[in-house]
């Protein structure tokens, strides 16, 4: 599940509404018929739809124009014009969709949740409802209004039971990538993943969860430096998080106490969640170095050490992320 989109900008068109009908009636018996125009139908709606099958917008990276039918025409005989087909584009669970101004238009929060983005044009009256004692055959109808368009932005706040959180070249892409089928570009730079991945990670007896490696974060992001909130929003929605602290950093409760204040500036709710502080690339160092890098934490935030390169101590990272996530 990699290439993670997370960000989707789309050109969209609901239906016109159709014209209303200005038929007389002219039947054989009756010389002298009134109106009987039906109404137009309805244009059809773009409406965006919760499907809990979609993990992310990357079926929609390359769309960009959706247009909905425009409403028939009304006819005799009060016949109303059939309505435009909707247009539905579906997206993940926790998509939330802004207009060109940024103003939120509706969120997903459900499967099947539908919101309609725009309204396809009202169908016009047909001369049948302008008949009046002063005016017996009225010879007009309404046009059909015309439908709505604009860009639509669709976001994606990440679902995943797990969040990693580090900074840039911390191990997380070759964490996910060593529990997951997930394939992360990875590489020994302090730049950034800039799009999320995700990874469904295999456990004990055929389960399952989750796990998403979110752009690094960098010091300054609560303000915007960096990926900033672009990063931090990913990770409200996560059910715990995992601090990744390598261990070649050169304080490695000074990193943690770092990444969690950019939490605590952003969010402070983000705080609140369940977390697991690990040290990656353990690899790296012996068993008396790992003693005094453990000795930095404080006795309830000792960390987990593994090493994603080796596989060492991955089972008891995802032991422990089970327990916390259904302990």
């Amino acid at each position: 599940m990699s290439n993670f989109v997370d960000y989707v900008k789309i050109h969209c068109k609901s239906g016109h509404g159709g014209a209303g009908s200005a038929h007389l009636r002219r039947e054989k018996y009756i010389p002298k018929g009134g109106p009987d125009g039906g109404d137009g139908g309805r244009g059809g709606h773009v409406i965006m739809k919760g499907n809990a099958h979609e993990w992310t917008l990357l079926p929609l990276r390359y769309t960009r124009h959706i247009k909905a039918d425009r409403g028939q025409n009304g006819a005799k005989n009060q016949l109303t014009g059939a309505y435009g087909e909707d247009i539905y584009i579906n997206v993940p669970i926790g998509t939330i969709a802004k207009n060109e101004e940024g103003e939120v238009i509706g969120e997903i929060m459900e499967d099947g949740q539908e919101i309609i983005l725009m309204e396809g044009g009202k169908g016009g009256k047909g001369n049948e409802h302008f008949k009046s004692s002063t005016n017996q055959t009225p010879r007009f109808a309404q046009p059909g209004m015309d439908g709505q368009e604009g860009f639509v932005v669709f976001e994606l706040k990440i679902l995943a039971d797990v969040g990693l959180v580090g900074f840039p070249n911390a191990g997380k892409s070759t964490l996910l990538s060593s529990v997951s089928a997930a394939k992360p570009k990875i590489a020994n730079y302090a730049f950034t993943t800039l799009t999320p991945n995700l990874g469904i990670v295999d456990y004990r007896n055929y389960k399952s969860f989750v796990m998403a490696d979110i752009p690094g974060i960098i010091e300054g992001a609560a303000e915007g430096k960096g990926l900033g909130h672009r990063f931090l929003r990913h990770i409200e929605r996560n059910s715990i998080l995992l601090f990744l602290i390598p261990a070649d950093s050169e304080s490695h409760f000074q990193e943690f106490k770092i990444l969690e204040n950019e939490l605590q500036e952003y969010n402070p709710e983000l705080l609140d969640k369940d977390f697991i502080i690990s040290i990656s690339k353990s690899d790296l160092v012996d068993e008396e170095l790992r003693k005094e890098i453990s000795a930095e934490f404080p006795e309830n935030k000792k960390p987990l050490f593994f090493s994603g390169v080796t596989g060492e101590g991955l089972m008891e990272l995802k032991d422990a992320i089970w327990k916390q996530l259904h302990g």
